[in-house]
């Protein structure tokens, strides 16, 4: 399944009964799990991070920025951090089978709704920008509400990228996609602010500190803090921010009180660091427990298909299959480039991999949606059938049923032929000690589009619609024909640039 990680931050943090309401909207929405829920009353800040696919992710969104729309007014509002909106900022953060790509088109979906439906100002930042100058979100949120209601209807570099160039009591907000960050901040042995704002300055990037690091000074529970964001731990890890900003603590005759996270953060980051502070140079994964119970308790999928249950069942397996394929022909791309030898084709490998990518994330999803499909016929095949009201409505369940049951593995096959026309293009440009790979990759999207073409066919026959029946059969007998020759050409690559015969 597709699963795309959401943080939205609310200008909110003391009135439990308006945080609690933003929660419930977001968690109304089927589909969305609610991971953390930080809330700060010196910065009057509520951060939630929750997941789910990335629709349902899209609708929490917008349902907590209508939700904070209608309860917080900005201009009431006072806290330590710096905000534009109710709604402040919403970042989409891509987690599983998703691509940053599709995390920029749900920040610009969601923006335009936004927009168009609550009249409030937008601007896209980090991957999602349209402007260089709009990436970094402190450059968009300077001056804050007060400087940007102030200046948005005449600036036209305030210009908001969706909606009306006017601030109501909701303020604006900022949508963007970005990589996986830390909220982390460092509490101060002192009550001085202007010691966290001096530290800040020479630990952040624009000051000339610490790359991936973005920083302020703020006093927060009578104490001087240093709150930052780590835009990529595996690059500045937080070991290495902890004692930089010990070391210029010292120069002000303070030390370093407490850390805290604010929201989640990945596993290893803190692996990271307790191996750093340990001297544990060879720690491998291995080691930890966790990652032994976490292997043990997952059923592969190979289990689930044998344990002797109707699903998953053959169209689930054609669908893995698929998947499979994808996975190498992305395995190829990813070995093809950055390799002097293949610049030429670098751009074009690069693409390859994104689109492979995007359609292993479809084909697995493609596993679960096909089990569900076979479900739906059991149990549209166990509904009641003596009187002839039961009879017609068993019927009509039956082929709803039938109908989802082939369509899913005839998107399988066609998702699958996209896989083989990327394994033939790979194989003709890809690095030449990975030609194998493709060749499997072509077989085994060939076997997804066959195998997914015989549970189409079955379902086929058992539709009282038939001439939907045969635009199926037209469809799949174009795939077939289509399969052929691109797997022809995937074998001609063999011949000619691996001498495979």
């Amino acid at each position: 399944m597709k699963l795309v990680e959401c943080i939205p931050n609310f200008s909110e943090g003391r009135r439990p009964e308006i945080v609690d309401a933003i929660t419930a909207s977001i968690q109304s929405v089927e589909g969305v799990q609610l991971l953390d829920q930080h809330s700060d009353r010196d910065h009057n800040r509520t951060v939630i991070t929750f997941i789910g696919p990335p629709t349902a992710a899209t609708e929490a969104a917008y349902a907590g920025i209508s939700k904070a729309a209608e309860l917080i007014d900005l201009d009431s509002h006072e806290g330590q951090h710096p905000r534009l909106g109710a709604t402040d900022v919403v970042p989409f953060v891509p987690i599983r089978e998703v691509t940053m790509d599709e995390c920029v088109e749900l920040a610009r979906e969601l923006g335009q709704r936004v927009a168009h439906e609550l009249g409030i100002p937008v601007y896209l930042y980090e991957a999602a920008a349209t402007r260089p100058d709009r990436v970094n979100l402190a450059d968009i949120r300077r001056g804050e509400y007060e400087g940007l209601r102030a200046s948005i209807a005449d600036d036209s570099d305030r210009a908001p990228d969706f909606g009306p160039k006017q601030l109501g009591p909701a303020g604006a907000t900022v949508i963007g996609a970005r990589k996986p960050l830390i909220a982390f901040n460092v509490y101060l042995t002192t009550d001085e602010v202007e010691v966290a704002v001096k530290i800040a300055k020479h630990v952040r990037h624009s000051g000339g500190g610490l790359r991936y690091v973005k920083a302020l000074g703020l006093l927060v529970e009578g104490q001087a803090q240093v709150s930052m964001n780590l835009t990529d731990f595996t690059r500045t890890p937080i070991h290495r921010v902890v004692e930089m900003i010990r070391n210029e603590a010292s120069r002000y005759g303070v030390g370093v009180h407490r850390s805290e996270l604010v929201g989640l953060t990945p596993q290893a980051a803190l692996v990271d660091a307790a191996a750093w502070y340990l001297q544990l140079d060879e720690l491998e994964p291995e080691q930890l427990i966790e990652n032994h119970l976490i292997d043990a308790t997952q059923e592969s999928f190979l289990d689930r298909l044998a344990n002797g249950a109707p699903t998953p069942g053959g169209g689930s397996a054609a669908a893995q299959a698929g998947a499979t394929a994808a996975a190498l022909v992305a395995m190829v791309g990813r070995l093809t480039v950055e390799r002097k030898k293949y610049a030429e084709v670098e751009d074009r490998a690069h693409a390859i991999v994104q689109k492979a990518d995007q359609l292993r994330g479809d084909l697995e999803a493609a596993v679960i949606e096909d089990a569900q499909a076979f479900e739906e016929v059991i149990r549209a095949l166990r509904l009641p059938k003596d009187s002839d009201d039961e009879k017609a409505a068993r019927g009509e369940a039956l082929e709803r049923a039938t109908i989802q049951a082939g369509e899913v593995p005839l998107k399988v096959a066609k998702s699958s032929a996209e896989v083989l026309e990327l394994a033939a293009e790979i194989s003709a440009i890809g690095n030449a000690n990975a030609l194998s790979d493709a060749g499997v990759a072509g077989n085994l999207a060939m076997a997804a589009i066959q195998s997914a073409g015989l549970n189409v066919k079955v379902n086929a026959g058992g539709l009282a619609d038939q001439e939907l029946a045969d635009r199926w059969r037209a469809k799949l007998h174009r795939l077939e024909v289509f399969t052929e020759e691109k797997l022809g050409e995937i074998r001609q690559q063999l011949r000619e640039r691996a001498e495979i015969n």
